[in-house]
C-alpha cells in the first residue's frame, strides 16, 4: 500500500488519542466537585438542597445561560462571570461584617495589618473543605449563609428589574422561587471555585478564577505545564521546519491543463440539486453578520440599538444565541452541500434517487434551522415552561439548539452520511488511485454524525463538568476537528478535479495534514477544561497537546502560497482566473488560520495565561478570526467553487467579488485591531493586577477608554457587513443573471471534451 505508514501514523492517533480523551475525561466527570444532598450552618440551619441547586442550574440554562455573562469562564461576555462575582462579593460582605465587628465602618478603612489578618482569616474560612461525603453535606458558617441571603437578594434584584450594563432586560426572570434557586447555582460554583478539593492546597477549579481575598493564585502546575508548553513549540516548530525543508527537493509542480476540465461536463440533477444550499448560506450569513452587529453593540448601549429598545423583542441573550447558532448552521450546511456535489464527481455514478434524497434533507435543514431558532427564542423568554429544555435552549455555547432539534439534527447528518456513502460506494470498489482519498473522504463523513452525537451524551440534569465536557467534544472534535479534515479533503478533490494537483500529491498531502493536526487535536480538547472543575492531568495534557495544534500552523504559509500559485495559473492555462476568487478564500483560510487559530490560539491556551484571560475579550478574538477566518472563509470558498463548477462556461463578474472578499477580510482584521484585542489586552491586565471579578466588572468595562474602544469596533464591524451584503447579493445574481459578464464571450461546452469517463446515471 502506497501510503501505508501514514495510514499506520493515522490509526495509532486515533486510538491512543482518544483512549486518553476518554479515560482522562471519566476521571474528570467522576471527580468534580460534589453537588451535596443538603447544605446547612454551623447551627443546623437548612440553607438549601443539591436538587434546589440543580434546580438553578436549570434556571440559568433556561434563560440563556452562558449567553448572559459566564460560568467558570465559559459564555459571554457583556455580563460578569458569576461565579467571580459572587465569590468577590462574598468575599466583601463577610469582611465588612468582620470589620463592623470590630468598629469600623467597612474592610477597605481598617489598617493593612488589620485587613491582613482578617483575610488571612477569610482564606482558611473559605478554602477549608467541609463537605462530608458520609452525610452528602456541606456545613458553612453564619457569615457566609448571611451573604447568601443578601445576594439571593441581589441576583433577584439583578434579573427581576434588569441591568443595562449587563445587557439584562427588565423581567428576564421574575418567578421569586426561580431567581431564589439560580442564586443557589451560582454559590455552589463559587464554592467550587475557592474550596480546596480533599488533600490538596488547590480548589476544584485549579484555584480559578484569580481572587486574593480568598487566595486564588496560580498553581506551579499552571505556571510549569505552561513552561513545558513553550519548549515543546518551539521543538515543534524546528521538527517540522526540518521535514519540509527536507522534502523540498521532492517536490515539483504539478502540469496544468490548458483548458477547464470542466467544461463538457454536466452537472447532475442531485448537483444541481445542491444549489439551493448555497442560497440559504449566503442568506444565513448576512443574518448572521446582522445579529453580530446587534449583539455587539448591546455592549455599549445595554438594551438599546441606536437609540431603539430592541431588548424588548430580541434580548442580548437570544441575539447571542442565533448569533452563534446561524454561524455553525451556515458553515455545516455549505459544507454538507459540498459533499453532496462532491460525490458524483469522484465516484462517476448517480445513485438512483440521489436528487430526492438532497431535496429531502435540504427541507429537513431547513426546518431545523427555522423550528430550532424559534424554539431558543420561546424558551429564553420563558413561554415553554417546563418543555424549556427540549424545545427551546439548553444554555450552553454552541449546542443552545433544544433537545428535540439536536436529535432531528444528527438523524439528518446521518441521512446525509447514507447519501455520501451510497454515491461513494461505486468508487470505493473500483480501488483505484482515488481509494485512500475516498477512505479519508468517508472515515471524516462518518466523523461529522459521530461526532454531533457527544452532545447527546448529558442530560437535563447532568452536573455541569459532564456538559462542559462533552460539549467540547462538539465545539472542538466536531467543527475544529474532524469538520478540518473534511474540508481539507474537499478542497483536495476539487483541486483534483480541476487537474491542478495530482491524485498522488493530494492524497500525500491530505493525509499527512490531517496526522500532524489530529495528533494534537484531539487531546488538546483538554485546553478548554483547566478550570471548569477537572483534575491536574487535564492541565498538563491540555499545555502539551496545545501546543502541538499550533505547530503545523506556523508553516501555513506554504498553503497559501501554493493556492495562490494555483489562482494565477499560467500563460497556457488562463482559465484558471475564472476560480481565482474561491481559491483566493482558500488563502485567506490560510492566512487567518495562522494568525486566529495559530497566534492567538496560543495566546490564550498555555495554562498560565488562560488562567488570566478566560472569559475576557480575547477569547472571542481568537473565536472570530479562528472560527470566521477560517471555517467561514472555508464555508465561502466551498461555496463560490461549487457554484463556479456548475456553470464554468458562463463568466462571473469579478468586482463584487473582488470587493465582497477585501471588505470582509479588511473589517475581520479591523474589528479585531482596533476594539476586540485592546479591549481583551486592558482586560487582561486588569485581571492580574485585581482579579478577575474586576476584569469582568461594569465599573471596569464602563470606564471612557473602553466604551470608546467598543465603538470603534463600528468601523470594522461596517466594512465587514458591507462585504457580507455585496456577496450576499452576488450569489443571488446568480439566480437573476445579474451575476453573470454579460460582455465576456460565453465558452460553448462542445468546445472542449475533457478526458474524463462519463458520468452514470442510474435514475432521478
Amino acid at each position: 500500500m502506497q501510503y501505508k505508514k501514514l495510514w499506520i501514523a493515522f490509526g495509532l492517533i486515533m486510538l491512543i488519542s482518544f483512549s486518553v480523551l476518554g479515560g482522562v475525561g471519566y476521571k474528570a466527570i467522576n471527580n468534580g466537585p460534589p453537588i451535596p444532598a443538603k447544605v446547612v450552618t454551623t447551627d443546623g440551619r437548612l440553607l438549601f438542597t443539591g436538587e434546589t441547586i440543580r434546580d438553578g442550574q436549570n434556571v440559568w440554562q433556561s434563560t440563556g445561560g452562558q449567553e448572559i455573562g459566564t460560568i467558570w469562564g465559559h459564555g459571554a461576555y457583556v455580563a460578569p462571570d458569576w461565579s467571580a462575582d459572587y465569590l468577590h462579593r462574598q468575599s466583601e460582605i463577610v469582611l465588612n461584617r468582620w470589620a463592623s465587628q470590630k468598629g469600623f465602618s467597612d474592610y477597605r478603612s481598617m489598617t493593612a495589618e488589620s485587613r491582613a489578618a482578617l483575610q488571612g482569616r477569610l482564606i482558611e474560612l473559605t478554602r477549608r473543605n467541609t463537605y462530608d461525603a458520609a452525610s452528602d453535606t456541606i456545613v458553612i458558617d453564619a457569615d457566609r449563609a448571611a451573604a447568601f441571603d443578601e445576594l439571593a437578594r441581589y441576583y433577584a434584584d439583578v434579573y427581576g428589574k434588569g441591568r443595562d450594563a449587563y445587557a439584562i432586560p427588565a423581567g428576564a426572570l421574575s418567578d421569586p422561587a426561580k431567581q431564589h434557586q439560580m442564586a443557589t447555582f451560582f454559590w455552589w460554583t463559587a464554592w467550587a471555585a475557592s474550596t480546596n478539593r480533599p488533600g490538596q492546597d488547590v480548589t476544584y477549579t485549579q484555584n480559578w478564577p484569580h481572587e486574593e481575598l480568598v487566595g486564588n493564585r496560580p498553581t506551579g502546575g499552571t505556571v510549569v505545564w505552561s513552561v513545558i508548553s513553550f519548549v515543546l513549540l518551539l521543538a515543534g516548530i524546528g521538527g517540522m521546519v526540518w521535514y519540509f525543508g527536507s522534502q523540498q527537493h521532492r517536490s515539483s509542480p504539478d502540469p496544468m491543463p490548458r483548458r477547464d476540465p470542466l467544461l463538457g461536463l454536466q452537472p447532475t440533477p442531485s448537483q444541481k440539486a445542491t444549489v439551493k444550499y448555497f442560497f440559504v448560506v449566503a442568506a444565513l450569513w448576512v443574518v448572521q453578520v446582522a445579529l453580530g452587529a446587534i449583539a455587539a453593540h448591546y455592549g455599549v448601549e445595554g438594551g438599546g440599538f441606536y437609540g431603539i429598545p430592541l431588548d424588548k423583542w430580541l434580548p442580548y441573550s437570544i441575539a447571542r444565541t442565533w448569533h452563534l447558532q446561524i454561524g455553525i448552521f451556515w458553515i455545516a450546511t455549505s459544507w454538507l452541500a459540498t459533499g453532496l456535489y462532491i460525490v458524483p464527481a469522484v465516484s462517476g455514478v448517480e445513485p438512483k434517487g440521489q436528487r430526492l434524497g438532497v431535496n429531502a434533507l435540504f427541507v429537513a435543514v431547513v426546518a431545523v434551522v427555522v423550528g430550532s431558532l424559534a424554539g431558543e427564542w420561546l424558551g429564553i423568554e420563558q413561554k415553554l415552561g417546563n418543555l424549556w429544555f427540549w424545545f427551546g435552549s439548553q444554555g450552553y455555547e454552541y449546542v443552545d439548539l433544544g433537545r428535540v432539534w439536536q436529535v432531528l439534527l444528527f438523524v439528518g447528518l446521518t441521512f446525509w452520511l447514507w447519501l455520501m456513502w451510497r454515491g461513494l460506494k461505486p468508487a470505493l470498489t473500483r480501488r483505484d488511485e482515488n481509494y485512500s482519498l475516498l477512505m479519508l473522504f468517508l472515515i471524516s463523513s462518518i466523523a461529522i454524525p459521530l461526532f454531533y452525537a457527544a452532545g447527546l451524551m448529558y442530560g437535563q440534569r447532568s452536573p455541569l463538568i459532564t456538559a462542559e465536557y462533552w460539549r467540547w467534544w462538539v465545539v472542538h472534535l466536531w467543527v475544529e476537528g474532524f469538520f478540518e479534515v473534511f474540508a481539507t479533503v474537499v478542497i483536495a478533490f476539487l483541486l483534483t478535479r480541476l487537474k491542478l494537483l495530482s491524485i498522488a500529491t493530494a492524497t500525500r498531502g491530505v493525509l499527512f495534514s490531517t496526522v500532524i493536526y489530529l495528533s494534537g487535536g484531539i487531546i488538546g480538547t483538554f485546553h478548554h477544561l483547566y478550570f471548569t472543575g477537572t483534575p491536574n492531568a487535564v492541565l498538563a495534557l491540555g499545555a502539551i497537546f496545545s501546543a502541538f495544534e499550533v505547530v503545523p500552523l506556523v508553516l501555513i504559509g506554504f498553503e497559501a502560497w501554493e493556492n495562490i500559485r494555483l489562482s494565477r495559473g499560467t500563460a497556457e492555462s488562463p482559465w484558471i482566473s475564472a476560480y481565482k476568487w474561491p481559491i483566493y478564500f482558500f488563502v485567506a483560510v490560510a492566512f487567518w488560520n495562522f494568525l486566529g487559530a495559530g497566534l492567538f490560539g496560543f495566546m490564550i491556551n498555555p495554562p498560565i495565561a488562560l488562567y488570566y484571560v478566560q472569559g475576557l475579550n480575547l477569547t472571542p478574538v481568537h473565536g472570530h478570526t479562528a472560527l470566521f477566518g477560517v471555517y467561514g472563509m472555508l464555508g465561502l470558498g466551498l461555496m463560490l467553487f461549487c457554484l463556479r463548477a456548475l456553470r464554468p462556461g458562463l463568466m462571473w463578474k469579478d468586482r463584487p467579488l473582488a470587493i465582497a472578499f477585501w471588505s470582509i477580510n479588511i473589517g475581520l482584521g479591523a474589528m479585531v485591531l482596533l476594539s476586540t484585542l485592546p479591549i481583551g489586552l486592558a482586560q487582561a491586565w486588569a485581571s492580574v493586577e485585581i482579579g478577575t471579578w474586576y476584569a469582568r466588572s461594569s465599573e471596569f468595562l464602563h470606564t471612557p477608554t473602553l466604551t470608546w474602544l467598543r465603538w470603534m469596533r463600528m468601523f470594522g464591524d461596517t466594512i465587514f457587513a458591507f462585504g457580507a451584503i455585496v456577496l450576499g447579493w452576488f450569489v443571488l445574481g446568480l439566480i437573476t443573471g445579474h451575476s453573470f459578464d454579460r460582455g465576456a464571450r460565453v465558452i460553448e461546452e462542445g468546445e472542449y471534451t475533457p478526458h474524463e469517463p462519463e458520468l452514470v446515471h442510474q435514475g432521478d
